[in-house]
């Protein structure tokens, strides 16, 4: 679930809050124009980069309440998350307009 502060998918600022769960699924992706960052509000996570091999390269934890609360995802990164605790929540800006995923930027 998610809460977008910016006007709309054309803005070219995307800012929004990210609530998630445990069991969320998210792909192994990229981002090919645009860097992204996370900023974790609330809960622990763990964040993976990934090589075109789909091996994990670094994995970062991310919990609200210790030392390591954010991290800047590079542009062409292939990146996914593990949600570690209920009720997380992230606030995550890149750049827009809004471009959908595409088969090219999943990771299979």
């Amino acid at each position: 679930m998610n809460f977008n502060f910016h006007e709309g998918d054309a803005s070219f600022s995307q800012r929004l809050l990210n609530a998630l769960e445990p069991g969320t699924v998210m792909p192994v992706h990229r981002h090919r124009h645009t860097a992204e960052t996370y900023v974790l509000l609330r809960g622990r996570l763990k964040v993976m980069f990934y090589n075109d091999k789909r091996e994990i390269t670094e994995s970062v934890m991310l919990d609200a309440a210790g030392d390591k609360v954010g991290l800047n995802i590079p542009v062409g990164q292939w990146h996914s998350l593990e949600v570690l605790e209920s009720g997380s929540i992230i606030y995550e800006t890149k750049d827009g307009p809004y471009a959908p995923l595409t088969d090219e930027d999943i990771l299979k």
